[in-house]
C-alpha cells in the first residue's frame, strides 16, 4: 500500500483567498522616502545594498546595514532614511491578501517581519532571481518579479511554521500536529456543515481537550475561527467579481438575503459596498499602475 500523502497545509489557505503583489520600486532609495498607510495593502521590501534607518509611529525604530527582508503583512505608514546620494538599493513591492484586515495569515503575523538574508538560506534563490529580474530591464521583468515575491511570501511563511517563530495564532494552530487536521478541513471546505464533534474528530482529540487546545493556541474558539475564516472566503470572492448567490453557496449560506445579512451583521456595511471600497483603495496604493 502506498502511504498517504501528508495534507499540506500552506495549500488550501493559500488556494482559498488571491495573493497579489505588486512591484513599485527598484533601484536606489536615497534621502527620506515616505510609505503611506493604505487599508488593507501591506508592502515587502528587500534590502539589496547599504544602510537605511526604518522609522514608524508606535514600533521600534529599525537600524539596516545588511541585506534584510522587511514584511508589512498590515497597512503600516514607515519612513526610510539613507544617505542623500548614496541611499540604499532596494527592491519595494505593495501586498494584497484577499480577505484583507479578516485574512486569517494576516491577523496571524506581527505588523513587521525583519529578516537578515544570512540567516535564511532557502530563500536565497529565489531573491537572487527576484533581484535579477527586478534590475535587468527585460521585457515582462515586472511581471516576474510580481510573481516571484508571491513565491518569497510562501517561502516565508513556511519557514515560520518549520522554525516555531509564531507562537500562536492560525499559524500556530497549523503547526500543531493535530489541530491543524480540522483547521485544513475547513480551509478546504468551508461551506460544509462542521460542529464542534467533526472537529474534533479531524484532529483525533476529544472534544473538551479539542475546544481547549484551539482556543488556548489559536486565540478563537473553532466555531468563531469558522465562521471568520467564511467571512474571509466571501470577501476574496467578492473582489473576484463573484454574484452574491454564488458565495452564499461557497461559503455556507442558505440564500443569497442570508449571506447579505451575516456579512453586514459582521463588517458594518453591505457586501456590495465593501466590494466598492477596498477597488478603490487597491487603485490608490502604489503599484497599482
Amino acid at each position: 500500500m502506498t502511504p498517504s500523502t501528508p495534507p499540506d497545509r500552506l495549500d488550501a489557505l493559500l488556494r482559498r483567498f488571491s495573493l497579489r503583489t505588486s512591484l513599485f520600486h527598484a533601484g536606489p532609495l536615497c534621502g527620506i522616502n515616505d510609505i503611506e498607510a493604505t487599508a488593507g495593502v501591506g508592502h515587502l521590501h528587500v534590502i539589496r545594498a547599504g544602510a537605511v534607518e526604518v522609522v514608524h509611529s508606535g514600533l521600534p525604530r529599525q537600524t539596516i546595514t545588511e541585506p534584510t527582508l522587511l514584511f508589512y503583512p498590515r497597512a503600516v505608514a514607515h519612513r526610510f532614511v539613507s544617505d542623500a546620494e548614496v541611499g540604499a538599493d532596494m527592491v519595494c513591492a505593495s501586498t494584497h491578501f484577499g480577505g484583507g484586515m479578516d485574512n486569517p495569515l494576516v491577523r496571524a503575523l506581527p505588523p513587521l517581519l525583519r529578516l537578515p538574508l544570512r540567516e535564511h538560506p532557502a530563500m536565497s534563490a529565489t531573491l537572487e532571481l527576484l533581484v535579477d529580474e527586478a534590475f535587468g530591464g527585460r521585457c515582462g521583468g515586472r511581471i516576474a518579479v510580481d510573481r516571484l515575491f508571491e513565491v518569497l511570501l510562501i517561502q516565508l511563511l513556511r519557514e515560520l511554521m518549520q522554525q516555531g517563530q509564531v507562537q500562536d495564532g492560525m499559524l500556530a494552530g497549523l503547526a500543531h500536529p493535530q489541530l491543524r487536521h480540522a483547521l485544513i478541513a475547513m480551509h478546504e471546505a468551508p461551506q460544509a456543515g462542521h460542529h464542534l464533534e467533526s472537529l474534533a474528530a479531524q484532529a483525533h482529540m476529544s472534544r473538551t481537550r479539542f475546544a481547549q487546545t484551539f482556543r488556548e493556541l489559536v486565540g478563537q474558539t473553532p466555531l468563531d475561527y469558522l465562521a471568520a475564516w467564511r467571512m474571509t472566503v466571501a470577501q476574496d470572492l467578492l473582489q473576484r467579481d463573484h454574484s452574491l448567490a454564488q458565495i452564499a453557496e461557497q461559503v455556507g449560506y442558505g440564500s443569497a438575503i442570508a449571506f447579505n445579512r451575516a456579512f453586514k451583521a459582521r463588517m458594518g456595511v453591505a457586501p456590495g459596498a465593501w466590494r466598492r471600497q477596498v477597488q478603490g483603495d487597491i487603485a490608490q496604493s502604489p503599484g497599482s499602475d
